[in-house]
């Protein structure tokens, strides 16, 4: 089993940049797919970027393409979503996860975080 412990959320200004963190639990965290998604108010949970288990494979979603990038230390167990020129309509409740598939379904991932706020002023 893995736990994950989203941080690094917060309140920063259209055009500004985050870091989110994901750190994982368990000593089998090199062998999982691991995704980023995210839910706005009044929205369903959408995809924004995975990697694979080795770091050689990333997929972003169109929204985010070009201005996000998803990267992982597996010797730290932490998965990463760095974030650059933010728009309002990024503000979300941002969810890493775990799975043993490399997918932009959410159903594909069996492990979740708690999640994290990204608020985008404009």
């Amino acid at each position: 089993q893995v736990q994950l412990v989203e941080s690094g959320g917060g309140l920063v200004q259209a055009g500004g940049s985050l870091r989110l963190s994901c750190a994982a639990s368990g000593r089998t965290f090199s062998s999982y797919n691991m995704g980023w998604f995210r839910q706005a108010p009044g929205k369903e949970r959408e995809f924004v970027a995975a990697i694979d288990w080795s770091a050689r494979s990333t997929r972003y979603a169109d929204c985010v393409k070009g201005r996000f990038t998803i990267s992982r230390d597996n010797a730290k167990n932490t998965v990463y979503l760095q974030m650059s020129s933010l728009k309002p309509e990024d503000t979300a409740v941002y969810y890493c996860a775990a799975g043993a598939f490399y997918a932009v379904f959410s159903t594909a991932y069996d492990y979740w975080g708690q999640g994290t706020q990204v608020t985008v002023s404009s």
